[in-house]
């Protein structure tokens, strides 16, 4: 028995190994070197071709599939980084069609993702008519050009054509595509292409499933759809589509993804009833207006934004059960958040900013944070507190409030959400201290409170680090104190300058695009709407608050900062000079302090400073010359005390001349605001003018004579001041 079974396996092993070494007929594997040694590819990059070699047989090789004989019926070399021209016979990319033809069995050719250019149209169709066997064609995303499509007609086989993503160009006659009855895919995508939908026999034109045609300059609905029961899939956006979305779009039974985005649509036709199971919906960006009046149940992925519509979707069922992306963004929406988008259970994605939404924010809506993960009602008119709802499990890694009239504390659950890795609250009037519970969370990239009620110091009893954190900005509250030294010190990200450069936004799915996060910052003195956050932008805007005393030299080592604004607080001391270290500084605003001292040569080195303004502080000495400052307009660094050289341009006699009009008593900012006036306010005035400066030393003097200038300005509005240059030295004089 056991005789019998050994010789068993042993007639097994020999019979399986002579026809595995005999499933790769030799002439196969002799055309796919040829193949291999006809194209150039990056080697650091494949992670097939470079694998392939005679020691191992072909139908092992990745990327290559063989049938039961030994033939090679499948080639995918997508992504291989292969360059080349197919312009003419003797090119490599030639050969390698000529070699191509050989493989007589190939059903599947992949060639999508390389570096391919060239017309390939006459190569393709002499070095390709052997490939009668030919189903699947993907040439995607490459840079090949001509009229390939009249050639392919010749390979009546092909199921799926890709093409999209190419520089292909020429007008495609839909009769054409008649000739081949078993094509179901067909992307022609993004190309330079034009469409010509005059068919003679709509009947003719195959039974597609998956149709793109994004980008192929239409002008209206293909009517030839309307009989297309199978298809599934459809993409006409980025075309010139006007007009009126037709009703039978919506009876396409089998339809699932339907993406008609970037046109110039302007309302839906009546409608009566949606037969499709429509899966995806994409109608950003048109003309829509009205009411939304298809919002599928059974969607998971929802696209409303950039149009007109007024009304949001009535909606009477129960739960949401598999909607994961819902985007109402930048439409003139009204009214109060639906209460139902709190039955969408499997919801990852709420954008509904930029919208005329009132009343307050659903609590259950932040309850959804367990496993919503971007929640952005920015630029609305809600009102009331943020509630107090964040669960204990919260999940959620961006929430932007901004630009609302929320008021109240920043809610403490909020501390449960160790995600987080974007706040933006800014622009409401949240009226709190510091919440550094913040500090806790160690994902936290941009934290945006700027323009609300804030108040008090900064200064937090334990400072945790931020490693992650990269843009702060917390401009136009009332923060005042000293800036605290150790709490920059934990600041890792600022430190370093070799981040990647990468985006930090969200992906769902390939099916649809990225969710891109936007915040709106303070970049060289404009606001601006960072739509995609870099991991490599970094800033800190504390401008417009009550901070004092030194500019904190812990900060002077963040290498990797691009913006720095500290203007209008009360800052002191002079600007260090280790602020050479901040090698990727682009804009700096030390503006209206009370900084002193002379410019630091190092802030010259700065190479990539393309903004900066230092004025109204009480620097003094000669501007640094033969570096790039001279390079900045007078107003970055009219009003200080003793400042001179170019670009503050020097009278012939002596006296310094601004490039800018002198400064009235109005572009000097005050912090007294005058209550009332009474006889025992003149009499210390009067004495305080008389015998104040004989009582203090200099500085005292200088600073009070300052003081009392700007009064008097702002009593006799016809004064104005002057700067005056005597002896080398710069004065402010007071100018009836």
């Amino acid at each position: 028995m056991k005789t019998t079974l050994l010789s068993f396996l042993l007639c097994y092993y020999f019979i399986y190994h002579t026809l595995a070494y005999a499933i790769c007929l030799q002439d196969q594997q002799s055309l796919l070197l040829q193949l291999k040694n006809n194209l150039t590819f990056d080697p650091q990059y494949s992670t097939k071709l470079k694998l392939w070699n005679e020691n191992i047989t072909c139908c092992d090789w990745s990327g290559v599939r063989c049938d039961n004989v030994g033939h090679v019926i499948g080639l995918d070399l997508r992504g291989e980084e292969i360059c080349g021209s197919f312009d003419n016979a003797t090119s490599l990319l030639g050969l390698f069609l000529n070699s191509l033809s050989n493989l007589t069995h190939l059903t599947s050719l992949d060639l999508s993702y390389n570096n391919l250019s060239g017309q390939i149209h006459g190569l393709f169709l002499n070095s390709m008519s052997n490939l009668t066997h030919l189903t699947y064609l993907d040439f995607s995303h490459n840079n090949l050009s001509g009229e390939i499509l009249s050639s392919l007609k010749t390979l009546p086989s092909l199921k799926l054509i890709d093409l999209s993503f190419n520089r292909l160009s020429g007008s495609l006659q839909l009769n054409e595509v008649s000739k081949l009855r078993n094509l179901t895919t067909l992307d022609l995508s993004y190309n330079h292409i034009s469409i010509d939908m005059n068919v003679a026999n709509v009947s003719l034109i195959p039974n597609f499933t998956y149709l793109g045609l994004a980008s192929c300059n239409l002008k209206s609905f293909p009517s030839f759809l309307i009989n297309q029961s199978k298809l599934f899939y459809l993409d006409l956006s980025n075309n010139q589509i006007q007009g009126k979305i037709p009703n039978w779009i919506w009876k396409l039974q089998n339809l699932e993804k339907l993406n008609i985005s970037h046109n110039f649509l302007t309302n839906l036709e009546a409608f009566q009833s949606l037969t499709s199971n429509l899966l995806v919906l994409d109608l950003h960006h048109n003309k829509l207006q009205g009411s939304i009046h298809v919002f599928p149940e059974y969607a998971y992925f929802l696209d409303y934004s950039n149009n007109n519509f007024s009304t949001v979707p009535q909606y009477n069922g129960g739960d949401l059960p598999i909607l994961e992306f819902l985007s109402f963004s930048k439409n003139n929406l009204h009214g109060s958040i639906p209460d139902y988008l709190c039955n969408a259970s499997q919801l990852q994605i709420l954008d509904i900013s930029f919208n005329n939404f009132s009343g307050t924010i659903p609590p259950c809506l932040l309850t959804m944070t367990s496993y919503l993960e971007v929640l952005d009602l920015r630029n609305n008119s809600l009102t009331g507190p943020i509630p107090d709802t964040f669960p204990k499990f919260c999940h959620v890694s961006r929430l932007n409030f901004h630009g609302n009239q929320l008021q109240g504390p920043i809610p403490w659950s909020l501390s449960h959400c160790s995600s987080l890795e974007v706040l933006d609250i800014g622009s409401n009037q949240i009226f709190d201290h510091f919440p550094c519970f913040l500090n806790e969370i160690p994902t936290l990239s941009v934290l945006v409170l700027r323009n609300n009620k804030f108040h008090g110091s900064i200064e937090c009893s334990q400072n945790k680090p931020w490693k992650s954190i990269q843009i702060v900005d917390i401009a136009f509250n009332n923060f005042n104190g000293k800036l605290p030294t150790q709490y920059f010190t934990t600041w890792e990200r600022m430190l370093s300058d070799e981040d990647v450069a990468r985006d930090i936004n969200y992906n769902m799915s390939q099916d649809y695009p990225y969710y891109h996060d936007s915040i709106t910052v303070t970049c060289k003195g404009q606001r601006q709407d960072l739509v995609k956050i870099l991991t490599i932008f970094k800033a800190i805007d504390f401008s417009f608050n009550s901070f004092e005393g030194p500019i904190p030299l812990s900060l002077m080592g963040f290498k990797a900062l691009y913006v720095l604004n500290f203007s209008n607080n009360g800052l002191t001391g002079e600007i260090p000079s280790s602020i050479g270290n901040m090698k990727q500084l682009e804009s700096l605003d030390f503006s209206n302090n009370s900084l002193v001292g002379e410019i630091p040569v190092q802030l010259a080195s700065l190479s990539f400073l393309s903004d900066l303004n230092i004025s109204l502080n009480h620097l003094v000495g000669k501007i640094p010359t033969g570096t790039q400052l001279q390079s900045f307009p007078a107003s970055s660094f009219e009003g200080n005390d003793g400042l001179y050289g170019p670009p503050l341009i020097e009278k012939q006699d002596g006296e310094r001349k601004d490039l800018h009009p002198q400064p009235t008593c109005e572009s000097i900012v005050c912090s007294i605001e005058w209550n009332f006036l009474s006889i025992e306010l003149g009499f210390v005035f009067g004495l305080g003018m008389i015998i104040g400066p004989i009582m203090f030393w200099k500085k005292w003097r200088v600073a009070y004579w300052k003081l009392a200038d700007r009064i008097l300005c702002k009593i006799f509005p016809w004064m104005h001041l002057e700067y005056e240059t005597h002896r080398g030295k710069t004065y402010t004089v007071l100018r009836w």
